[in-house]
């Protein structure tokens, strides 16, 4: 009985370390990476200092992806003039015609990257499941991160504090 309670207690602490790890508001810079939209255009993330940047790792077979696009669709549209941008970073696996189908079906008000070679996802620290959203400030600093579909109601106040902050 006393060995069960010990494994049960390593097996909560591993999961409430790993659930951290995961989840908290990393607070970090954003990696200083050069992207290419899937029409050529070029946009190096340090080029994005005193805007807000959401980027969102998709695929086009994710659907919690496919179902948070709309929103992420209304924010940018929302928030396009007040210093926001979204970036969506398809997945290395992701086939590049089933990209640009979706985003000339969906008209997708934003740069969209397809990560060919997966290192972008590496330099966002290995980025393995979609979604997964991470919202950098103002400062190029991460402040939330989010693996699978993302709050984004907390999202927007995230968004409206930065920008009085602005």
């Amino acid at each position: 009985m006393k060995k069960y309670l010990q494994l049960t207690l390593i097996i909560s602490i591993v999961l409430s370390i790993t659930g951290y790890l995961l989840f908290q508001a990393p607070n970090k810079s954003a990696p200083d990476i050069k992207l290419t939209s899937i029409q050529g255009q070029n946009l190096n993330l340090s080029t994005l200092k005193n805007q807000i940047v959401l980027v969102n790792f998709w695929a086009t077979s994710c659907t919690g992806c496919i179902q948070e696009m709309p929103e992420l669709i209304k924010l940018q549209k929302k928030y396009k003039m007040a210093n926001y941008k979204t970036i969506a970073v398809a997945m290395d696996y992701d086939i590049p015609e089933y990209i640009e189908n979706y985003v000339k079906e969906k008209n997708l008000p934003f740069f969209v990257q397809h990560d060919k070679d997966g290192k972008i996802a590496k330099a966002f620290g290995d980025v393995g499941l979609t979604p997964s959203t991470f919202l950098i400030n103002k400062n190029g600093e991460i402040i939330k991160k989010y693996v699978g579909v993302a709050d984004i109601k907390e999202i927007e106040n995230l968004i409206e504090k930065e920008t009085k902050n602005i």
